[in-house]
């Protein structure tokens, strides 16, 4: 399956979350790639949405190849298979953990002046994002939710690597999908738009 966009591939995720309208969710958007994401579920659902903010530890050689991922203020997680098969030790990636960290401060002075997220305490919570690769920021996310004391979690993306949702699923309480592939090579194959989502468009769709 090809997706338009993000707004598209939000409007069908949608469609898959709406046993959860009344379950007074908090919903939470993975910047930048998942807040077209969450908008469009936020509308169709009519529960109000907010910034979890997670960024991804690159490998050395492939700032894209996530071996690791930083949740708000929280230690990072890492994807051991990966780093292990990569030959990588978490103390060498410091300076790559120390400028991520820094990306977060800036996200929340710029989107949430500051604020800290919504609570989550004893709530129903949906992350969301534009797609599941290796899965390092879902679980960073989740872990951070699941600290704070989520009632329940639910991780939700248009498409998944289907290796990383079963992995998923053994560390939150549902991974919703439009699609799962055995053989998901890019999240950005499977959308015919898959265009930066800029800081000027989270600001602007933070603000409708």
């Amino acid at each position: 399956m090809i997706f338009k966009d993000r707004c598209e591939a939000g409007q069908q995720l949608a469609a898959k979350l709406v046993e959860y309208k009344n379950k007074n969710p908090v919903l939470f958007a993975l910047p930048r790639g998942g807040v077209p994401i969450a908008y469009e579920i936020s509308r169709a659902l009519g529960v109000p949405w907010d910034l979890l903010l997670v960024r991804k530890i690159g490998a050395p050689f492939d700032a894209e190849l996530a071996v690791g991922a930083v949740c708000e203020s929280e230690k990072p997680v890492w994807n051991q298979f990966l780093l292990a098969r990569l030959g990588i030790l978490p103390e060498n990636l410091k300076q790559i953990i120390l400028t991520e960290q820094e990306k977060i401060k800036t996200y929340r002075q710029v989107f949430r002046q500051g604020h800290e997220p919504k609570s989550v305490l004893n709530k129903t919570v949906i992350i969301v994002d534009d797609g599941l690769a290796t899965g390092a920021t879902a679980i960073a996310a989740v872990n951070y939710a699941r600290k704070k004391g989520a009632k329940s979690i639910v991780f939700a993306v248009p498409v998944a690597a289907a290796s990383s949702a079963r992995f998923l699923r053994t560390r939150c309480d549902a991974v919703i999908t439009v699609e799962e592939s055995e053989e998901l090579r890019s999240v950005g194959n499977r959308y015919e738009n898959f265009s930066e989502v800029s800081q000027e468009d989270v600001i602007s769709l933070l603000n409708i």
